[in-house]
């Protein structure tokens, strides 16, 4: 055991039946060190961060803080639309730290080792994917998406073979819960009512207590997880994120974004964009994210059915039209955040088709997508600039700023609303892989530098100018891959 640090464990998915999970214990590692340390997360998690700098063997999982209980969890997912058992192949879930606060938050070891679920995986992660979710789940914190993050990343001295020999590591996450899709769909497919069941009731004592009591819990559980998935994927699609594998088992009933594989941000704007190097027929594009997100959504539907009280008919009537509520709540987010970025505080019913067009102009144009909103942000800063960003036409400038005209104030307090939905700087892809390959000789200068200016993303500082523009000339197609 490690010294205590201010951990405080209350393990109650540990307390679920068997079938769901399975007690496991990290593989040892020759050499472990810790790479990179979250000192913030740690205070607002109630840990000694000083303390736990110097306990690399723990977040290697050579050693166990006090009163966790290891386990891996089981889950099913459809796979690019093929449904398979799945489970935590090389994660290891420590237990629920309980904040000051009094909130529960999951810490979960990925890369800690072969467990029962690993099929024919070696359940080891590489330094640089571990290092790539660290970078974009704190990106996507600081620019307001709601995201699992990253305590820790510890190299363990070891090799991992992928197409080469990489070197080892091991990251450790944060989350509401890794409750996904997919752990419902393995409960429903066990064949005992009795899991999906006490599943459940976990998940909405987790998550949505209040809705204990409902007259049909499953429904409202169902209703609370659609809406939370409409806010999300809104959220993504306005910062330009391509999540790359939505599999059920990448879709967590919190509503934060989970799994970060071959994962992007959108350079030049344009909807059939594809980064994930086995998504060969485009079904994760940028584009296709809301759809994906509600077929994922159908499939959570039907694991829930059997737990409803009503007759069949009404149930799936009810389930349906909860379903298809997605669409409409996507819109309404997706509109909100839109108005947000054109600066627009009162709400038209033009204002849909002028982001829209926008954005056509913008893919004609081959328009960087975060560039192009920035500047947009200038332009409000100075109403008489004429000097336009690619994908803004003259015409649909004179469209915005007389649109801009009819706010409050003649929409003068439209540059900072802009700036506050805008950001400066993303994730690039390519300072993301500059970062990594620096950092795989060892060299965590570039890292550091990255993580800086993705903590402030929506001011312009002189730390930061660097940072803004995107893949210099000659950059061909960016590729990810999952690292596993």
């Amino acid at each position: 055991m490690s010294n205590d640090a201010g951990w405080r464990f209350d393990n109650s998915y540990a307390r679920l039946p068997d079938p769901l999970l399975s007690r496991e214990t990290p593989e040892r590692v020759r050499a472990p060190r810790l790479v990179v340390f979250n000192d913030q997360l740690a205070a607002d998690l109630g840990l000694d961060g000083g303390q736990l700098r110097e306990q690399a063997d723990l977040f290697a999982g050579n050693a166990l803080p006090a009163g966790s209980d290891p386990i891996a969890q089981a889950y099913a997912g459809h796979q690019f639309g093929h449904f398979t058992n799945l489970g935590d192949g090389r994660a290891i879930l420590l237990g629920e730290q309980i904040t000051p606060a009094g909130e529960r938050f999951d810490i979960q070891l990925k890369g800690s080792g072969h467990t029962r679920f690993a099929r024919r995986g070696d359940g080891r992660a590489a330094l640089g994917p571990m290092l790539r979710e660290y970078i974009i789940s704190e990106g996507m914190q600081a620019l307001g998406v709601p995201t699992t993050r990253s305590l820790a990343v510890a190299a363990t001295g070891e090799v991992v073979m992928r197409e080469k020999p990489l070197p080892g590591a091991v990251l450790t996450r944060v989350a509401a819960s890794h409750i996904r899709v997919g752990t419902f769909q393995y409960a429903a497919a066990m064949g005992d009512r009795s899991l999906p069941e006490k599943l459940l009731a976990h998940a909405i004592g987790r998550h949505d207590p209040e809705l204990a009591d409902a007259a049909e819990p499953a429904l409202a559980f169902f209703e609370a997880v659609v809406e939370r998935q409409a806010a999300l994927i809104a959220r993504w699609m306005l910062v330009g994120f391509v999540h790359g594998v939505m599999n059920t088992d990448n879709m967590a009933v919190s509503g934060e974004t989970i799994d970060y594989g071959p994962c992007a941000f959108l350079d030049t704007y344009d909807p059939a964009t594809v980064f994930s190097s086995i998504d060969q027929q485009g079904r994760y594009a940028y584009g296709n994210q809301p759809g994906i997100a509600q077929w994922n959504l159908a499939r959570l539907a039907e694991s829930l059915l059997p737990l409803m009280t009503l007759d069949e008919e009404k149930a799936v009537a009810a389930v349906r039209e909860v379903l298809e509520r997605f669409t409409d709540r996507y819109r309404q987010h997706f509109a909100a955040g839109a108005r947000q970025k054109l600066g627009l505080a009162t709400d038209e019913e033009a204002d849909p088709q002028l982001f829209a067009d926008l954005l056509e102009q913008m893919h004609r144009d081959r328009a960087d997508f975060t560039g192009t909103f920035a500047q947009l942000a200038t332009l409000a800063e100075a109403p008489t600039a004429d000097q336009l960003p690619p994908g803004v036409s003259r015409e649909w400038l004179g469209r915005w700023r007389e649109r801009r005209a009819r706010e409050p104030g003649g929409g003068a307090d439209a540059a900072p609303r802009m700036q506050r939905a805008n950001p400066l700087v993303i994730p690039r892809n390519h300072r993301v892989e500059e970062a990594l390959a620096a950092a795989e000789i060892g060299d965590l200068q570039p890292l550091g530098r990255l993580l800086d200016v993705l903590r402030r993303p929506f001011d312009a500082t002189p730390e930061n100018e660097p940072y803004r523009s995107g893949p210099p000339a000659g950059c061909g197609p960016y590729r990810t891959f999952c690292g596993t």
